[in-house]
């Protein structure tokens, strides 16, 4: 484990910050290649932080942290733009906001120091998703609904996949 914040893996992550305001730049091209580099980034940081041996407990945070502020940022442009309504937007982030529950939960419970923050298979699926509907809308294609309802099915699905880690970590270490 490495404690350090400027690895290769987190600045790939850190990265992500500066192209999420490139996103402010209205043309299409633009926005799909700083689209697809925040996807290659996302998708080697971890890749890269297991295999150079550099994984850090901060690599943890600023990766997620930064898929989030990425994508929020880029929602936020394509509701003021009309692509998106608010309502497709709480649908989106449906994963967050049941990840947000659940840490008020651990927090509330007393337990937020027993549990063993890790990705989860629905945030990865989530996120991939959210990417691919960012570049839908910047190509201009239209989303149908049932992408949306898929969000909120994802974000069920992570909350569950939570209480199942919760359940096999935290449960056991404080009985």
């Amino acid at each position: 484990m490495v404690d350090k914040i400027w690895t290769f893996p987190n600045i790939l992550s850190l990265l992500r910050a500066p192209l999420a305001f490139l996103l402010l730049i209205p043309d299409t091209g633009v926005r799909l290649c700083v689209i697809v580099l925040a996807m290659i980034t996302d998708a080697l940081d971890g890749y890269l932080a297991r295999t150079l041996r550099c994984v850090s407990p901060i690599g943890t945070i600023v990766d997620p942290l930064m898929d989030r502020f990425f994508v929020l940022f880029a929602l936020g442009i394509f509701l003021t733009e009309h692509h998106l309504t608010s309502d497709q937007i709480l649908a989106m982030i449906s994963r967050d906001m049941a990840i947000c529950l659940f840490g008020l939960y651990l927090g509330v419970s007393g337990t937020w120091g027993y549990y063993r923050f890790q990705a989860i298979w629905c945030g990865k699926i989530t996120t991939t998703l959210q990417f691919l509907v960012l570049i839908a809308l910047t190509q201009g294609y239209p989303v149908p609904q049932y992408v949306f309802s898929g969000f909120v099915v994802l974000g069920m699905l992570a909350l569950g996949e939570l209480a199942l880690i919760y359940r096999h970590t935290v449960a056991k270490r404080i009985s």
